[in-house]
């Protein structure tokens, strides 16, 4: 199944429809640091192959790439910002859209990830899909949030801790959730490939033990797929 182009707003997006008819739940996929590349399109398939209506912005297409890139890590340590606006243009792209049921999740990979969880606390969504997505400095922003699943790679030194704190915060708040730690998994274990660039190869090799780790994936993708199913419906 292979998605296609589209836009949200000003941006470059892909869409990724499900066989069969609708109308089906959205999921709006927020790309990692690399941006939406070959496999954040393979996740937007892998979803619509489950059933769900999947669209994913590309942040980072409205001017040049570094530029853009920096804007979109300042919304997220500020929580507001274009990347804000445009996540939340593309929640309301599927809503819209007649083939879907009007219920939408979101789900995010690294920084994506960690736009996922400031998501969650915020009206509109009914489930967060978080993956190796770094926490929000002050724990209050989960306060009524949506349903989170939530996946981390035990190897992952950038990350250390971040499963159990999440999860501590999410019983704390009487949020339905779901967080696991997969100790064989680095960062980016989700992805198919290893598409990060050569100059960070030392931090990837050495901080995050970046890249596929498909037994853990196995697994994840499995308990994404079931708690979005769940909170989401389809």
């Amino acid at each position: 199944m292979a998605g296609t182009p589209t836009r949200v707003g000003e941006l470059a997006a892909y869409l990724a429809t499900p066989s069969g008819d609708g109308p089906w739940p959205g999921v709006v996929l927020v790309h990692e640091a690399f941006g939406l590349d070959d496999n954040m399109r393979a996740h937007a398939d892998r979803l619509a192959a489950a059933g769900f209506l999947v669209l994913a912005p590309d942040l980072f297409s409205r001017g040049r790439r570094v530029a853009c890139l920096r804007a979109t890590f300042a919304a997220l340590s500020r929580g507001s910002g274009p990347a804000f606006d445009d996540i939340e243009a593309a929640r309301q792209q599927l809503v819209d859209d007649p083939r879907s049921t009007g219920q939408v999740g979101v789900i995010g990979f690294c920084m994506g990830g960690a736009f996922a969880l400031a998501l969650a606390g915020r009206p509109g969504w009914s489930a967060s899909a978080v993956n190796y997505g770094m926490l929000p400095s002050d724990p209050s922003a989960l306060d009524g949030a949506c349903p989170v699943v939530a996946s981390y790679g035990g190897r992952d030194l950038s990350l250390r801790g971040a499963a159990a704190k999440l999860e501590e915060v999410l019983a704390a708040r009487g949020v339905a959730h779901d967080v696991v730690e997969y100790p064989r998994a680095g960062h980016s274990f989700l992805n198919p490939e290893d598409l990060a660039p050569w100059y960070i190869a030392p931090l990837a090799r050495f901080v995050l033990h970046a890249g596929p780790e498909p037994e853990s994936a196995r697994d994840a993708w499995a308990r994404i797929e079931a708690f979005l199913r769940e909170h989401l419906g389809g």
